[in-house]
């Protein structure tokens, strides 16, 4: 049986729902979906398969009836940014979780990401790579990331040593409430500029990371990260009207 969500300082129970994106990850779909299920941390497991044309479409059928995951298929591969979009309103829990279909990310490391939420108040997470630990990780990589951190602070105060992780969690209403445009991985700069330019602070934590190669599936390319770096420009301008009170948000 399942370990009940854990309860705040304030005696306030909260449940976590992970948002997946895929798209051609049969290597990996497995594993990942039983580590997260294994975290007995998880509400709901939301798994939008982005037009899939491997065996990604098979293994979610092995899923089909599991009462902790959802399914929801796009028909065409759309990118990245429109799968956590189509998966972002589907979502009940308390706090969102951004899961990658690969295994680069660790689920063991949830705990850490919600504690700030529990503990704190926070309505914002983000686990970084560069304060916990980062395997793998070529150079030149290193150095994008280190660009977009500094021009994400740079730009919008953010405080931040990770802007493009992919271990981002949100309150729901926040999530919820910020218009998206993304298509494609500029989801992490636009949704770190939207934020910030709500006036939330990010909260970081220390997470365990194992880069893959581009051979083992990894699709971010050189021309993600200068989209990146026009997505941070772009919305610097980009109006966000802030909400009136907590339940705007």
């Amino acid at each position: 049986m399942d370990t009940p969500p854990q309860v705040t300082r304030r005696g306030r129970a909260l449940t976590l729902s992970v948002v997946i994106p895929v798209y051609n990850e049969a290597p990996y779909l497995s594993d990942v979906l039983e580590q997260v299920k294994a975290t007995t941390r998880v509400q709901e497991i939301i798994v939008v398969d982005d037009g899939s044309t491997d065996e990604t479409g098979a293994i979610l059928a092995r899923y089909a009836d599991d009462p902790l995951v959802r399914i929801h298929r796009l028909a065409r591969n759309s990118g990245k940014g429109v799968a956590l979009r189509a998966g972002f309103p589907l979502a009940t829990g308390d706090i969102i979780l951004v899961q990658d279909a690969d295994l680069e990310y660790d689920p063991a490391d949830y705990p850490a990401l919600l504690r700030p939420f529990e503990e704190d108040g926070a309505m914002v997470v983000y686990g970084s790579r560069f304060k916990g630990t980062c395997e793998g990780m070529r150079r030149p990589n290193r150095v994008a990331n280190r660009i977009l951190a500094s021009l994400a602070n740079l730009l919008y105060r953010a405080g931040i040593s990770d802007e493009a992780t992919g271990y981002k969690a949100f309150r729901r209403e926040v999530l919820q409430s910020l218009p998206l445009e993304c298509r494609r991985f500029e989801f992490c700069p636009e949704v770190t500029a939207l934020v910030r330019n709500r006036g939330l602070p990010i909260v970081e934590v220390p997470i365990h990371y194992r880069a893959r190669s581009v051979r083992e599936g990894k699709k971010v390319s050189w021309v993600d990260g200068v989209h990146a770096v026009w997505t941070l420009l772009r919305c610097k301008f980009r109006r966000v009207d802030a909400p009136r009170n907590r339940r705007e948000l």
